[in-house]
C-alpha cells in the first residue's frame, strides 16, 4: 500500500529494519533481509529522497555511514500531505480539461451541419441505376424487398439475376418480391418465381403496384424518377423517416398480396384482384393503355377485361360502369 507514497517493497523492508535496528551497517542489513548490499544502499538513497531517512551532517552519501530513519509519524505524514497536494492539483487539471473538452464538443455541435432527414442520390442513366443496385445488393446483410411491376419478366433479365439471387439466398438473406398478377400467365416467369421459392425466397402477386422499388436492409431504397419510365433515371433514398414510410408501404401491399403458388379464390359474382383493380382504374378515368401498363398486360387483354366487366354490370359506358359498381358494392362510394 505504501507504493502510492513511493516506497516499493524492498525499500519498505529496509525502512522497517532501520527503525528497529538503527545505525546498522549496510552489509549487516543485507544479510538480515536476504538481499544484495547494493539494494540496501539503493533503498537508503531512495528513503533520503523521500525524507524518510537522514544522513549524518557532512556525510558525502557514499554509504560509509548509515543514515538514520525518520520517525514514521512525521515522515509518512509529510509524504501523505505532499501526495494529497499533488492529487488535488491533478484533480483540478482534470476538471479544467473536462470543462475545455465540453466547450469544444458544444462548439462542434453548434457548427456541425445538421444531418439531412432524407439523403437523395440522383442516378441519371439506366446503367447507373443497375450499377448502384448491383453494389447495394452485393453488400446487403439481412433483407431485400422488391416491387416488380411491368408484367412478365424477360428471359434475359431472369437469367442475369439468377447468380446474384442464388448467392444472396445461400447467405441467408431474406428476399421478398411482389410481382403483378399478370405474371401468372407467363410460364417462364412462374418457373423463375418457383426457383426463387425453392431457394428460400418469397414471391407474391397483386393486381397493381404503386411504383417500382427496391429496399435494401431497410436503410436504402432505389426508385425511378418517373414511375411510367424507369429509363428516365432514379434516386437512391436514405433517412429513417422516408425508409420507415416505404417499408410500411411494402408491408401493407405484401399483406394483401397472394403467394404465387396459391390459386385465386372467389365466390360467384365476386371480382378477382385483377378485375377489381381494372374496375378501380376505369372509375379513375384511365384509358385501356394506362390500365394495361399498370396491370402488366397487353392492350388487348386490358380491353377484354374492361369489356367483360361492363357486360357483367350491364353498363353502356365507363361512367355508368363506375356507378353500378358502387351500387353493387364492388367500389366504395365517393366521399
Amino acid at each position: 500500500m505504501l507504493e502510492l507514497l513511493g516506497l516499493d517493497q524492498p525499500t519498505e523492508a529496509v525502512y522497517l529494519a532501520m527503525l528497529t535496528h538503527p545505525d546498522t551497517p549496510a552489509d549487516v542489513l543485507a544479510e538480515q533481509l536476504g538481499m544484495p548490499e547494493t539494494s540496501v544502499r539503493e533503498a537508503w538513497r531512495r528513503l533520503a529522497e523521500l525524507s524518510l531517512a537522514q544522513y549524518p551532517a557532512g556525510d558525502p552519501h557514499d554509504g560509509s555511514a548509515p543514515p538514520r530513519a525518520v520517525h514514521p509519524e512525521a515522515g509518512l505524514e509529510y509524504l501523505l500531505t505532499q501526495r494529497q497536494a499533488e492529487f488535488e492539483l491533478q484533480r483540478q487539471r482534470i476538471a479544467g480539461a473536462r470543462a475545455a473538452a465540453e466547450r469544444l464538443i458544444s462548439a462542434y455541435e453548434e457548427l456541425r451541419p445538421a444531418d439531412p432527414p432524407v439523403g437523395v442520390e440522383h442516378l441519371v442513366h439506366l446503367d447507373d441505376i443497375r450499377a448502384r443496385l448491383a453494389v447495394l445488393t452485393e453488400n446487403l446483410r439481412t433483407e431485400v424487398m422488391v416491387f416488380a411491376p411491368g408484367g412478365a419478366q424477360t428471359e434475359a433479365n431472369m437469367a442475369a439475376s439468377r447468380p446474384l439471387n442464388e448467392r444472396l439466398l445461400t447467405r441467408g438473406v431474406t428476399m421478398r418480391t411482389i410481382y403483378l398478377d399478370s405474371v401468372r400467365n407467363s410460364p417462364a416467369s412462374v418457373a423463375h418465381a418457383k426457383w426463387l421459392t425453392e431457394l428460400g425466397g418469397q414471391v407474391r402477386t397483386v393486381a397493381t403496384l404503386p411504383l417500382r422499388m427496391t429496399i435494401v436492409d431497410r436503410t436504402t431504397a432505389v426508385i425511378p424518377v418517373d414511375s411510367e419510365d424507369s429509363s428516365a433515371g432514379g434516386v437512391v433514398l436514405t433517412g429513417q423517416g422516408i425508409l420507415t414510410a416505404l417499408c410500411t408501404l411494402f408491408e401493407t401491399v405484401w399483406a394483401n398480396a397472394r403467394p404465387l403458388g396459391e390459386a385465386p379464390r372467389r365466390d360467384e359474382g365476386e371480382l378477382d384482384h385483377q378485375e377489381a383493380a381494372t374496375l378501380r382504374l376505369l372509375a379513375e378515368g384511365h384509358t385501356d393503355e394506362g390500365i394495361a401498363k399498370r396491370l402488366g398486360v397487353s392492350h388487348r387483354t386490358a380491353r377484354r377485361i374492361a369489356t367483360v366487366l361492363m357486360d357483367r354490370l350491364g353498363a353502356r359506358s365507363r361512367f355508368e360502369a363506375g356507378a353500378k359498381a358502387v351500387q353493387r358494392g364492388w367500389l366504395p362510394p365517393e366521399p
